[in-house]
């Protein structure tokens, strides 16, 4: 499903949703079964990924079960592909969405947003033995990017890309190294990431007109404004006494708040 027949979707769900007899707050319900259920993709490496002991794990992950820990509640992580993340969220498969999900306007229709909890921004890659030296010379080229996220529907935008989708980054990131697709266009924090940490021979190439930040949110369902206030305040908390800062650095090496 493409990025705009997937918010079309979830847009329509919410109607929906909106239109039936009011439920109670997603607060309440939550804390009375003690259980925040966090859901995110589980392969968006350092943010969310498997382990080799086949646990979720990663920064998404620990920001999660803080802020299920600050409202006096257990988090039960889920992982779901996110190009159906959003109407999962709404359809009521889980409380909230710890997923790196950039903040957007369309997006805002469907759900809420706590937050920001961090500033990624876009990236555009090539591998280092590319002949690509700026952003006119990918016309022509094939370009890889993940199934449902802003960058998805933005490379399709692009005059002359041809544009692949993949389920996860680290796949992206497997069929740029073997040289199937000629670049990727992803959040930049993780892939500079898996570029210091791993070696990987790529390198970035500078986007001309685009922000370079861009906000990251928790998102929720709407019409709670109990649980938006009290996981905002829970993040607010952590970003004051050091412990976002501590989670920050252990996943990505820096605050990027």
């Amino acid at each position: 499903m493409s990025f705009l027949r997937s918010i079309a979707a979830a847009v329509a769900v919410a109607s929906s949703l909106l239109a039936a007899p009011a439920q109670a707050e997603d607060l309440f319900k939550a804390r009375e079964a003690g259980v925040l259920r966090v859901a995110m993709s589980g392969t968006f490496p350092p943010f969310s990924f498997v382990d080799d002991a086949n646990n979720v794990v990663g920064f998404d992950v620990d920001i999660g079960t803080e802020i299920a820990k600050r409202l006096g509640l257990s988090a039960d992580i889920v992982t779901t592909p996110f190009d159906g993340i959003i109407a999962g969220l709404i359809a009521g498969k889980f409380d909230t969405v710890v997923g790196s999900m950039t903040i957007t306007e369309e997006r805002a229709k469907a759900i809420d947003f706590v937050g920001p909890y961090y500033h990624g921004g876009r990236g555009l890659f090539v591998p280092t033995g590319s002949n690509i030296q700026d952003f006119q010379a990918i016309s022509g080229h094939t370009v890889a990017v993940t199934l449902g996220e802003t960058h998805d529907k933005w490379a399709k935008e692009q005059n002359g890309w041809s544009v692949r989708s993949y389920k996860s980054l680290p796949e992206m990131l497997l069929e740029a190294n073997a040289g199937r697709v000629d670049a990727i266009v992803a959040d930049k924090i993780p892939v500079l990431v898996a570029i210091k940490e791993q070696g990987l021979p790529l390198r970035q190439i500078e986007i001309p007109g685009v922000d370079p930040t861009a906000n990251v949110g928790i998102a929720i369902r709407k019409e709670n404004p109990e649980l938006k206030a009290a996981m905002q305040d829970a993040l607010d908390a952590m970003m004051a006494d050091g412990t976002y800062a501590a989670i920050s650095e252990k996943w990505i090496g820096q605050d990027i708040r």
